[in-house]
């Protein structure tokens, strides 16, 4: 007999395609959530549909944000003279659950990789030298992952920062390279933090 249930399959192959989830994961998934009551897989939907309509980049930072600027942008007692520079949104999660970072972000969505035809134009450069043009910006941190695609990216920054007369800074990395900061523990995080080198 062929067990074929066509919405469970199709659940099943909605949840495969998250990054690290296989087949017996997302067959785990799916029946966790059969299992539920009803309204729990209503306010599972509702959660994911809003989270796609309402949230979006930050006009300054380009964080993940559901209001026009941020909350870290938006909060003056932050330091906005120092931008920590990240690759993607969870970035900004890592150092705001290690609680020893003052300072603001700017996320790039990304690193240079021509390999992979990401270019320097696709990422979001322009609006981190549109924020430095208002002297406020003292030093930038570059906090890019420590592959070679992340190295070459921050690279590219300082050469394009460093004339502006602006302190360019490198994690000392704590982290192996070709890691994650996402995977990162606070204190390595924190102990990167505090033995960044100027670039």
């Amino acid at each position: 007999m062929n067990y074929n249930i066509i919405p469970l399959n199709e659940l099943i192959n909605q949840f495969s395609r998250l990054p690290g989830i296989g087949k017996k994961t997302a067959e785990r998934l799916s029946f966790s959530i059969l299992e539920q009551p009803p309204e729990y897989a209503e306010n599972f939907a509702k959660a994911l549909t809003e989270a796609r309509e309402k949230i979006h980049f930050c006009k300054v930072c380009q964080a993940l944000t559901d209001l026009d600027t941020c909350q870290i942008c938006d909060n003056p007692s932050r330091d906005h003279s120092t931008i920590c520079v990240v690759e993607d949104p969870k970035d900004v999660m890592a150092f705001e659950r290690m609680r020893e970072y003052s300072g603001v972000y700017h996320v790039l969505h990304g690193v240079i990789s021509p390999l992979d035809g990401i270019t320097p134009d696709k990422l979001r450069i322009k609006e981190l030298m549109s924020r430095l043009s208002s002297g406020e910006v003292k030093e930038i941190i570059m906090a890019t992952n420590p592959t070679v695609e992340g190295e070459a990216t921050a690279s590219y920054i300082s050469r394009l920062v460093k004339p502006m007369g602006i302190k360019v800074t490198r994690l000392a990395y704590g982290i192996p390279v070709g890691g994650d900061l996402e995977y990162a523990d606070e204190f390595t995080l924190a102990r990167s933090l505090e033995g960044r080198n100027e670039i």
